[in-house]
């Protein structure tokens, strides 16, 4: 069988609302299924951490009061603007609903780019190693309305200060960290000699390593949020294979009495153009008062956050039926679930796509009205039914009774349409030319010459942007050449690849850059990389 979706109806006894005896094992199998008792293993883990809990109980907590500025401990988040002060956590109106993390705030770029987006009134958390010196230099920053600045203490190279708390409502980020590069003969306090451009002094790194900072601390970052940003392919929920299939179990109406059946079965030619995919099988009847079939994954241990994303999104075999998508918050069997019904066009692949905003909750196919809404934070179970019953007692307009397949091939959370880059990072221009055949290296901007005195920093910044590249996220990549302490206004030069030779003033890059944050008219930047100079 490819692919093949057929429905019958049944006139027979088997589904014209009749009596059959009840399946009691069928139902045993299904309560097992959904709530396996714990394995062996699991007790023993239990039995040896109760002491433990115990323990942590009545010991003082051993917590210090004193506060530390330093990004050793991280974790720390704290609101400095506008004064009067947005609580960190509290929901802010306006145009900075989500929060921006700036990594490398306290840099040349990054001070510009947070002021640039406090300027747009949005809510801003500026990931710093000194939480003294952001306030110095950012504490008297103007914000719009809507607009806050928080502080987090962390150190990008050091994965162990950058804490899950830090990520709270963060849908962005601006990435600035880089390593402090300084003159060798000095330099003033306010660096005005590092502003003029590196072609005018002998330079040097000084602190971490590129290899710490451009590559290692991105790798930190990158996987920190990446589950927070969501990936441009989306989630993958079900997959068309095997172990997919295994997750997901039969709920049909055998739990109230019926004898209506079905399976998730894994097709290895039951998908589009012979491909693999998931086929939700059925007989449905309405026999003992039943009408419903459908199948249900586990429960995700820990629960799937899909915050980032817009919805669930099917890729089906159409049959010409009504069926509902339910999504479940938490693990109780007989919960509340978030409902959204969707039709399927007969013999058709076709994909689905289901808004968290339109989902209803619903208890036993009644529907709840007391504002409840789905928050897709925290999913414990997706659910695929097809029902004879709608919502609040209404028939299902297009059910069927007899056999049913509905195959499968994926369901997925999908973000926003169009996709928008959700991290975007300050890369350089050059970092593909060190050592490249055939370029003349006095052409070049002077970080290319120097790469290898450098201690390989285009050669890190490169390696830097494949974990971003590879990392499945919404990205945009700019590759700044020769940034300077020079007026905004010049024109910005634009170019794919790695190609620009000509300096830039550093104000241009934190335009480009706050522009690329969610604004889809900002066309520069579809593609995947982007040089931009003046």
């Amino acid at each position: 069988m490819r692919g093949l979706v057929r429905s019958s109806a049944t006139n027979g006894k088997s589904s014209s609302g009749g009596r059959q005896p009840w399946d009691v094992g069928r139902f045993a199998k299904t309560v097992v299924f959904f709530n396996e008792p714990p394995s062996p293993k699991q007790l023993l883990e239990a039995l040896l951490s109760a002491p433990a809990k115990a323990l942590a109980g009545i010991m003082p907590s051993g917590g210090s009061s004193s506060s530390s500025s330093s990004a050793q401990q991280g974790g720390s988040v704290t609101t400095l603007l506008p004064a009067s002060g947005v609580p960190y956590g509290v929901a802010v109106k306006g145009a900075g609903a989500d929060v921006v993390l700036v990594t490398g705030a306290t840099g040349g770029v990054g001070k510009r780019v947070v002021q640039q987006l406090l300027a747009q009134g949005r809510v801003v958390r500026a990931l710093v190693r000194d939480v003294d010196k952001a306030k110095q230099l950012l504490g008297s920053l103007p914000v719009a309305a809507g607009g806050c600045l928080q502080l987090a203490a962390a150190d990008v190279s050091q994965r162990q200060t950058l804490s899950r708390d830090m990520l709270d409502g963060v849908r962005a980020v601006v990435s600035c960290t880089a390593v402090k590069v300084q003159p060798k003969e000095g330099d003033t306090v306010d660096r005005a000699k590092y502003y003029q451009g590196i072609k005018f002094y002998d330079p040097e790194i000084v602190g971490d390593t590129p290899e710490a900072v451009e590559y290692r601390g991105l790798q930190n970052v990158v996987g920190m949020v990446t589950e927070q940003l969501g990936l441009e392919q989306g989630k993958v929920i079900l997959a068309a294979d095997e172990a997919s299939a295994a997750r997901w179990g039969a709920l049909d109406d055998v739990v109230m009495g019926g004898v209506s059946e079905s399976s998730m079965v894994f097709g290895r030619d039951a998908g589009e153009d012979g491909g693999p995919a998931l086929v939700f099988r059925g007989r449905v009847s309405t026999d003992n008062s039943g009408g419903f079939v459908s199948v249900r994954c586990k429960n995700f241990e820990p629960l799937l956050s899909l915050a980032p994303y817009e919805g669930l999104a099917l890729r089906v075999q159409g049959n010409g039926l009504r069926y509902k998508c339910i999504v479940r918050t938490d693990t109780n069997w007989d919960g509340i679930g978030f409902c959204r019904s969707f039709d399927t066009a007969a013999g058709q692949w076709q994909d689905i796509f289901l808004p968290f905003s339109e989902f209803i909750p619903v208890f036993r196919a009644k529907t709840l009205r007391d504002g409840t809404k789905l928050n897709p934070s925290g999913v414990a179970s997706v659910q695929i039914m097809l029902s004879k019953f709608e919502y609040d007692g209404e028939l299902n307009p297009a059910f069927k009774t007899g056999l049913v397949e509905l195959p499968i091939t994926s369901i997925r959370g999908y973000l926003k349409q169009p996709v928008t880059p959700r991290f975007v990072h300050v890369s350089s221009a050059g970092v593909t030319r060190p050592n490249r055949p055939g370029i003349n290296i006095d052409q070049e901007p002077p970080a290319v010459k120097l790469n290898d005195a450098l201690g390989g920093l285009l050669t890190y910044k490169l390696a830097g942007e494949d974990v971003i590249r590879s990392s499945g996220l919404p990205f945009a990549i700019v590759r700044p050449c020769a940034l300077t302490e020079e007026p905004a206004g010049a024109p910005l030069e634009i170019d794919q690849g790695d190609v620009i030779k000509v300096g830039s003033g550093l104000w241009s890059c934190p335009v480009s850059l706050v522009r690329s944050c969610g604004v889809p008219w900002f066309l520069f930047f579809k593609g995947p990389q982007v040089v931009c100079s003046s």
